[in-house]
C-alpha cells in the first residue's frame, strides 16, 4: 500500500488529541489490520541553566524534510508487513505539553508495528531537517539539541 506521492506531513502549531483521535477512527473500518502503534512526541518543559522551556519553535527545510520522511516512509514499508503509516510533525510554535509528533503504524500483526515504530521515530530524529528552538518563560531561547 505504497503511495509514491510526497506528502506534506507538517501541521500548524500543535497536534490535536482531536485530530489523533480522528486518525485512528478511520482506521476501524480497516478489517485487514490487526495491530496499530502510535508514537506522540510532546514538547518537555524541561529546565536549563535555571530557565524553564515554555514552548518549542519548530522550522525546516520543509521541501528536503518532506522527501526525507518520504524515504523513511518506503524503506519502512520494505522492512516491515505493513498496512499503512501516517507521520505529522509541528511547524512553528508548539507549546510545552503538547504534541509535536504523531506517528500511526498499522499491520495485520502486532510484532510488526513494534519494530516498525521504533525504526520510524529513530530514522526520523537521525535524518529529517527540522530544528527547533526552545523559548523559555523569559522570552530569550536557544536552539535545541535532539537527544
Amino acid at each position: 500500500m505504497m503511495d509514491k506521492k510526497i506528502k506534506n506531513v507538517f501541521r500548524e502549531g500543535a497536534i490535536s488529541s482531536e485530530f489523533i483521535a480522528n486518525s485512528i477512527a478511520k482506521h476501524q473500518v480497516k478489517t485487514n489490520i490487526g495491530a496499530h502503534n502510535i508514537f506522540l512526541g510532546q514538547v518537555r518543559a524541561d529546565e536549563l541553566d535555571g530557565k524553564q522551556v515554555e514552548a518549542i519553535e519548530y522550522t525546516a527545510h520543509v521541501e528536503m524534510a518532506n522527501i526525507t520522511f518520504h524515504e523513511i516512509r518506503e524503506e519502512t514499508f520494505e522492512k516491515f508487513d505493513l498496512t499503512c503509516m501516517h507521520i505529522y510533525h509541528s511547524i512553528g510554535l508548539v507549546s510545552a505539553g503538547e504534541i509535536c509528533l504523531f506517528v500511526f503504524v498499522s499491520s495485520p500483526r502486532r510484532k510488526q508495528v513494534f519494530k516498525a515504530l521504533e525504526f520510524v521515530v529513530e530514522e526520523i530524529k537521525a535524518k529529517v531537517p527540522i530544528f527547533g528552538k526552545e523559548i523559555f518563560e523569559d522570552t530569550t531561547h536557544q536552539w535545541k539539541v535532539n537527544q
